[in-house]
């Protein structure tokens, strides 16, 4: 293991996951890597959890407030919402035991988005950051840190925390040495600075994480996989999605707003994101770029076969598959993949300059366009909002993709009135189901409505829509949008009676 630390000093800081979890008291902040099941800390966190709970077994109260850079695994979210160990939990999550005690009213949950998360740590929003926990692939001799497989907000915690705890984990590829671009040249309003990136494949930064040997209080040894999560093959309804996906870019091209080689691609996670994906190379496309959070097994394969020339992202998201995929040919991805901190993969202003092309999930979206892409029936949570606002205010294009119905039918993804607003019509340019799709560019709030109703939904829902929007247009008490507003989350509330939403 001293091949992965080199810093002689870092070397008399070893101590066991017990060990340093202990340093860890009741009430404190805690920011720990990880991003999208990623390079997080596995050790600590399950040495932590093993604490609160002898802890509540003798009758006190453990908890502390945690932030990440996205979703992390059960290692960390998991163990410790089980323990009872979170207070608050922040920006975005997808652990089944996280997402029950959040839901169950137990722990307080801030969903942001991913962009907001390091600038509102630096203005001091969150107060002040006790400890971070920071998973790396080793220690260089002058004390500087090669990131892992995700970068997230790791600088921003190594800046700001108070401590610091190392978890060097032997099981990452030493190959990702390199890989990775951490800008430092941030600055707080009114010192900000342009950032000179103009290409998904700039490097504006330097390939480690700068820390101050001083807080380093502990550094443990690891050797445990990332969270393996391979993703379904796509289905009928994901193919079908992509199809309608492919046929809106054949027109944008045709009509000159895009060449063939598009714009830099965005793409959320999940099944549909990799049948979208696939559908891109099936469809002939070459020598696309990507400028995203996450590379998912899918995006390895168009980076293999051509389909995607170079890809920026924060983070990696594989399968056991694609992880052996990785390791097997880390060089020939070093050159064609590059890892950022989430400020800068995320950062607003970088994704309107590059024109990125947003393509992401949802779960319902209303008949005038307003997106809902976290909260079922408007308050059970499922993951958070992530990094799609962040994409879908300002790239060049706005795509929501999700299946017309959810629940064996029971559930309409297309809906009269969205029952949590996340992106507003305001941002939302292209819908599709498996139905088809509806471009909502251009179009006035009753447009939307027609087309909306008319393309994307369902044949059991379709018709209840329709009837729905006449009578609104009939008797709402404004005609620009109109709504029957005793009704217009009528659809939801069945639901939650019936358990079906035609019932």
């Amino acid at each position: 293991m001293h091949d992965r630390i080199r810093h002689s000093g870092l070397l008399e800081k070893r101590m066991s996951p017990e060990a340093a979890a202990a340093l860890i008291k009741p009430g404190m902040t805690v920011a720990m890597s990880g991003f999208t099941g990623a390079g997080y800390p596995k050790a600590v966190p399950q040495a932590l959890a093993a604490q609160v709970e002898t802890a509540t077994a003798a009758g006190t109260d453990f908890k502390i407030r945690i932030l990440t850079g996205a979703s992390t695994a059960p290692e960390l979210d998991g163990v410790l919402a089980k323990a009872g160990g979170m207070e608050l939990r922040l920006p975005y999550m997808s652990d089944p035991a996280l997402r029950k005690r959040i839901n169950d009213g137990e722990i307080e949950y801030m969903d942001i988005h991913l962009s907001h998360v390091a600038q509102h740590t630096w203005f001091g929003f969150y107060g002040d950051i006790n400890v971070a926990i920071i998973e790396v692939v080793g220690i260089r001799e002058d004390g500087s840190l090669i990131p892992s497989s995700s970068v997230g907000n790791n600088k921003t915690w190594l800046d700001m925390a108070d401590a610091v705890i190392i978890e060097v984990n032997s099981q990452q590829s030493a190959g990702l040495e390199g890989m990775h671009d951490v800008y430092y040249g941030t600055a707080l309003p009114p010192f900000r600075q342009p950032i000179m990136l103009t290409e998904p494949e700039d490097r504006i930064g330097q390939p480690y994480l700068d820390v101050d040997i001083n807080k380093i209080i502990a550094v443990v040894e690891t050797d445990a996989p990332d969270r393996l999560s391979a993703f379904a093959e796509p289905d009928a309804t994901s193919n079908q999605i992509a199809d309608h996906l492919l046929d809106f870019l054949d027109g944008e091209i045709k009509s000159g707003r895009m060449t063939d080689k598009l714009l830099p691609l965005q793409s959320g996670v999940g099944n549909i994101a990799n049948a979208v994906l696939a559908g891109l190379s099936r469809g002939g496309y070459r020598g696309l770029k990507a400028y995203t959070e996450v590379i998912q097994d899918g995006m390895l394969g168009l980076i293999k076969d051509g389909t995607i020339e170079f890809a920026s992202a924060t983070s990696f998201s594989l399968s056991e598959a694609g992880i052996a995929e990785f390791n097997r040919h880390v060089d020939f991805y070093r050159s064609r993949i590059v890892l950022r901190t989430q400020e800068i993969s995320n950062h607003p202003e970088l994704i309107r300059r590059l024109g990125c092309v947003a393509l992401n999930g949802m779960i319902e979206a209303d008949i005038y366009g307003n997106v809902n892409s976290t909260n079922v029936v408007g308050s059970h949570v499922m993951n958070g909002i992530g990094g799609s606002g962040d994409f879908a205010r300002n790239g060049f294009l706005s795509v929501f993709m999700s299946p017309s119905v959810a629940k064996e039918g029971r559930i309409s993804g297309i809906v009269p009135f969205a029952s949590h607003v996340d992106h507003t019509e305001h941002d939302t340019m292209l819908l599709i189901t498996e139905r088809g799709f509806a471009d909502l560019r251009g179009l006035s709030p009753k447009q939307r409505a027609r087309l909306i109703t008319e393309k994307l939904a369902h044949p059991d829902y379709k018709p209840m829509l329709e009837d729905y929007f006449t009578r609104a247009l009939r008797d709402s008490y404004g005609k620009h949008t109109p709504h029957l507003m005793g009704e217009a989350l009528s659809w939801h509330q069945r639901y939650i009676e019936t358990g079906d939403m035609r019932l």
